[in-house]
């Protein structure tokens, strides 16, 4: 009798002790894609273990065969090769310790600065906000570019969609936006994403964010070009989860992606090998899903939900202007708004070669203080007035003396907007030159001196009356009483630049 007993806990210690695992075995190894047979249970998404401790990711289920993207060195794997579920769905680390690292879409880091220590992860796929955990989008996000804060502002929360050709600068642009955070007294979290980009490019950008301080609060998410097409897909993906997990806690998060035509581009590579049925362009069926279900993680939460807020600026590289492509009207119908950037002007001079025309925020003076709103207001009238003149007396040899002011003034509203890269201005100057441009106060300036006399505006602002700036700043108005000293320092440093016209010989 005992020793059946004893056989009996023996067998039944065993049975606890044995591990069952669902293998399964290679069919197929192509360009980073693996085909499997025999995961007759695996889920979508998850991880997926092979050799050398390889892993891969389960993104296509069929009856009899998984479709899988390989993170590692695919060229070690080959046909008949075993595959083992790890019951794990795909996440990535987050928390406040990547803050100022650069990492891959898997959270490892590759900046050289050492391992992290994580505590959280997060799924890289997560469904959206609902509308009722939303609310509307009314807090600005300044960029530090005043053609876009005046005239195309962007809300805490928005997704504004920056597209261009090749030549433009539009990752310039997002960059700027990023290093103008510093300015802000409740300043976001913000994140990079360079999908496709070389290194070398990707060491540069990150240059300038060390130069401008910004890496003390940016996370840079690198799928480089030399990395296999499945980085790239989840590269976005994972920046976003990473923002995520700021803005559960209320806090405030900048995301770029940068560009999501390489997204895209990979993403077809994956669905062809996987022989999914080509739609138009050979894209896969689901591309639109693709895009929309990353953007609408994006929002801005409810006070009930924390009151945190992502702010996407996905970018993508048009071919010769062409926004009417299949990639770029799927994005602009699920973008809140677009800035367009214009070859053309970009060739003429104009920096930022922001097309006011064609570029929209569909958020509007909901995301503009009460200073920026009865400045601006003004400039978007008068420049599209403006346009309209210049367009239409192209070829006119003579104008009336009406016109010739209004055309006069447009020249220098234009200039003013003009903006080299990595020179954010804060609001609060934004406003004090806008207000002299559109209160003609540089109508006897000439146009080759504007940005000089802007210049030597801030420099009065700062040193004699920076008390101007201060309430501006604080109070994010325009009351009358700063109106009016507004006005007068900047009479003061017009009376000089009127004063040196006036007595050179050609005056």
């Amino acid at each position: 009798m005992e020793i059946a007993e004893y056989l009996k806990k023996e067998i039944d210690r065993l049975a606890t002790e044995v591990k069952v695992e669902e293998i399964g075995e290679v069919l197929e190894v192509k360009d980073g894609i693996v085909k499997i047979s025999g995961l007759k249970n695996v889920k979508s998404m998850e991880v997926l273990e092979f050799k050398e401790k390889i892993l891969g990711l389960a993104v296509n289920l069929e009856r009899d065969e998984v479709g899988a993207i390989v993170f590692g060195d695919y060229s070690k794997l080959k046909e008949g090769d075993i595959v083992k579920r790890t019951n794990k769905i795909l996440s990535v680390p987050v928390g406040e310790v990547l803050i100022g690292r650069v990492v891959n879409p898997l959270g490892k880091p590759i900046d050289g600065k050492g391992d992290v220590s994580y505590k959280e992860f997060y799924p890289i796929e997560r469904i959206a906000p609902s509308v009722i955990e939303r609310e509307p989008v009314n807090f600005p996000l300044h960029t530090g570019i005043k053609v876009l804060d005046a005239l195309i502002p962007i809300g805490r929360g928005q997704r504004e969609l920056i597209l261009g050709d090749n030549i433009t600068d539009r990752t310039g642009l997002a960059i700027d936006a990023i290093i103008n955070q510093k300015n802000e007294p409740k300043r976001p979290v913000c994140i990079y994403v360079a999908i496709g980009y070389k290194r070398m490019e990707v060491a540069r950008i990150i240059k300038t964010l060390k130069k401008h301080k910004a890496t003390d609060y940016t996370i840079v998410v690198c799928a480089s070009a030399s990395d296999p097409s499945s980085l790239w897909y989840l590269a976005p993906y994972a920046g976003c989860a990473m923002g995520e997990y700021f803005m559960d806690k209320g806090k405030d998060v900048l995301i770029v992606y940068d560009e999501l035509g390489r997204h895209a581009y990979a993403w077809r590579e994956i669905s062809l090998i996987l022989r999914r049925p080509p739609g138009r362009e050979a894209y896969p069926g689901d591309i639109f899903y693709l895009h929309s279900r990353l953007l609408e993680r994006a929002g801005k939460l409810s006070k009930e939900k924390g009151g945190g807020s992502m702010t996407a600026f996905p970018i993508l590289q048009t071919q010769a202007g062409d926004v009417t492509a299949y990639i770029p009207t799927n994005l602009i119908s699920i973008c809140d708004g677009q800035i367009i950037m214009d070859t053309e002007l970009r060739l003429s001079g104009q920096r930022p070669e922001v097309n006011i025309g064609l570029s929209v925020s569909r958020v509007g003076s909901n995301a503009q203080t009460k200073a920026m709103k009865k400045v601006a207001g003004k400039l978007k009238l008068e420049i599209a007035q403006f346009q309209e003149l210049e367009r239409f007396l192209g070829f006119a040899e003579e104008v009336d003396e009406e016109t010739r002011k209004r055309l006069e003034r447009g020249k220098r509203l234009r200039e003013i907007l003009k903006q080299e890269r990595g020179t954010p201005l804060p609001f609060e100057k934004q406003v004090a030159i806008i207000f002299a441009g559109t209160r003609g106060f540089l109508d006897k300036i000439k146009l080759d001196q504007v940005k000089r006399f802007e210049r030597d505006l801030f420099l009065y602002l700062e040193n004699q009356k920076p008390d101007i700036l201060r309430k501006i700043r604080e109070t994010k108005d325009l009351d009358k009483e700063t109106e009016e000293d507004l006005r007068k320092a900047i009479e003061e440093v017009r009376r000089r630049y009127i004063n040196l016209t006036n007595s050179s010989p050609t005056g």
